[in-house]
């Protein structure tokens, strides 16, 4: 793990790879199970790709090690810390892990779950050439903030927590980004390490993600 320092001052920590001869840069942003096994295994496989990948500890401004299983009390703890978090001061600390791979080049942002959600913020507020969130369901809630930057999300079609309807009015609100439902997926659809894991959604989704990231420079 590394450390990056906000521009308020927070000092946080990172999982960070940065293979040799990197020229783009992608910032991983976690679910609410924190920097876990899955979410490094994400940055590897970004940087497995030729990526400089950085997954910020997003809930360090209110617990520091979280690093949670995907079991129903662990759900109910990073709930918790969520709700405890400031998005604007979250924003603040994706910034510093742009800024930490924008030395290496042109950055992405990639976010799960609750990083879904950040990614949108992101697009809205930071340096970046594109954003891609996958099912982030506070998205509904943040519809005053418009990307800057291109962006695109995922969603799974049987989400327990985010209704198609907010996905509906995401689509209405910003036509422009790119929107896919995946037919039978669920929430966490894209993680191996779940039981809603989804392998077909998950591999079609990176395609796409790579895909949009290069089409604006990233990668």
């Amino acid at each position: 793990m590394i450390e990056l320092t906000a521009d308020d001052g927070h000092v946080l920590d990172a999982y960070e790879r940065h293979p040799d001869g990197a020229s783009a840069g992608v910032v991983i942003i976690q679910e609410i199970f924190g920097v876990n096994p899955h979410i490094r295994t994400v940055v590897d496989r970004y940087a497995d790709m030729g990526f400089h990948a950085v997954a910020p500890a997003m809930f360090d401004r209110v617990e520091r090690g979280v690093d949670f299983p995907y079991d129903a009390d662990s759900l109910k703890r990073g709930r918790a810390i969520r709700t405890r978090l400031d998005w604007d001061e979250a924003v603040l600390d994706v910034g510093a892990a742009v800024r930490r791979v924008a030395a290496t080049g042109p950055v992405g942002v990639v976010g799960y779950c609750f990083g879904g959600s950040m990614a949108w913020l992101a697009a809205a507020a930071l340096p970046i050439r594109a954003s891609v969130g996958y099912y982030g369901g506070q998205i509904v809630g943040f519809l005053d903030r418009a990307p800057l930057v291109p962006t695109m999300h995922h969603f799974g079609e049987v989400d327990e927590g985010i209704p198609l309807s907010d996905v509906d009015a995401i689509a209405a609100a910003f036509p422009e980004v790119p929107i896919h439902v995946y037919e039978g997926a669920g929430h966490g659809f894209n993680c191996d390490a779940r039981g809603a894991y989804h392998p077909a959604a998950a591999t079609l989704a990176l395609e796409r993600t790579l895909e949009f990231l290069s089409q604006h420079g990233v990668g």
